[in-house]
């Protein structure tokens, strides 16, 4: 498969300068979003022969871009138990973990996936296609009410309800299966001279319902605390609000509430240090080349002296 095709890394130089594989080289590194191997091929050319990548990635379409190189091993399966089977490899510690959150190009240029409001496809979404409820069931089972909290959640629409009834009104007469169906259901919602960007915010509710996403990046993040050595790096590339907070909130206070512990004598017990104040962007350059990096932010923490149990005893 040709890998650049399949998804071109995003802010791949500054990635890897968050990681701080230069002065790690011998060290063991996780992209945590394997797809088309491209920020992997990256960290395995700054490596030397010591040092190893083990890629993650639950969508069977990206097992084929697997790089010929020992230093390197493929965990098929979903990043939030990353720590649970990096541990059946033997390695309970690492020096960095990467993370390109969202769909790949290959994903959404892939009709048949059903992520891109540009294809017609059936109503599918799931990034990984062995899981049993797909953006087709979300559709056809979800109440309204249910419907309504995915849409304000994770599409932040205004009017979420009105596109829940829209829902339930035309599901009625017919089975909504594919995504042309849905957008027709809904174009008398879209704001004129908006339409794109609604049904970005409508298919982007559905997607992270569908796979959880906010959920396995909870428990990505979380278990990055433990599987990260003191002096390592967690980069975290984000595409949209809801994941870029998540992750902010995280690397400042080491929690979703971004409420931060201090010790009796005032201070604070964080797991990470923050590397950026703000969010690393891509250049106009890069996101001329590759429009997929307009909305791509990067933020990249080091892992403190903090003990774990320090960090419990903290939030106890």
């Amino acid at each position: 498969m040709n890998t650049a095709a399949y998804h071109i890394p995003v802010l791949a130089t500054a990635s890897l300068e968050g990681l701080g594989i230069g002065s790690n080289a011998g060290g063991k590194f996780v992209d945590a979003t394997f797809g088309g191997g491209g920020h992997t091929r990256l960290m395995l050319d700054a490596l030397d022969q010591d040092g190893h990548v083990y890629g993650m990635d639950q969508d069977a379409d990206a097992h084929d871009n697997v790089p010929d190189d020992e230093r390197f091993t493929l965990i098929p399966e979903n990043f939030r138990y990353m720590r649970n089977f990096l541990r059946q490899e033997g390695v309970r510690s690492v020096n960095g973990i990467l993370g390109d959150l969202g769909v790949s190009s290959h994903q959404f240029d892939t009709g048949s996936r059903g992520f891109s409001t540009r294809f017609e496809g059936p109503l599918d979404m799931r990034m990984n296609q062995s899981q049993p409820i797909s953006a087709a069931e979300v559709i056809a089972t979800y109440t309204v009410s249910d419907l309504t909290r995915v849409f304000r959640q994770y599409g932040e629409l205004k009017r979420p309800d009105k596109a829940a009834y829209a829902i339930e009104s035309a599901r009625k007469v017919n089975p909504i299966e594919r995504t042309s169906q849905l957008k027709d259901c809904l174009s008398s919602l879209a704001p004129r001279g908006k339409e794109n960007q609604y049904f970005a915010q409508v298919f982007q509710a559905l997607r992270i319902e569908v796979n959880d996403e906010l959920g396995a990046l909870q428990a990505m993040l979380l278990s990055s605390i433990e599987l990260l050595e003191e002096g390592g790096r967690l980069a975290i590339i984000s595409y949209h609000s809801l994941e870029d907070r998540m992750v902010k909130h995280f690397m400042r206070s080491g929690n979703f509430e971004d409420a931060i512990h201090r010790d009796f004598k005032g201070q604070a017990l964080c797991p990470f240090n923050l590397l950026s104040r703000k969010a690393i962007v891509a250049d106009s350059g890069e996101q001329e080349r590759n429009p997929r990096a307009r909305s791509a932010r990067l933020r990249v923490a080091q892992r403190t002296a903090l003990s774990t149990e320090q960090i419990k005893a903290a939030t106890a």
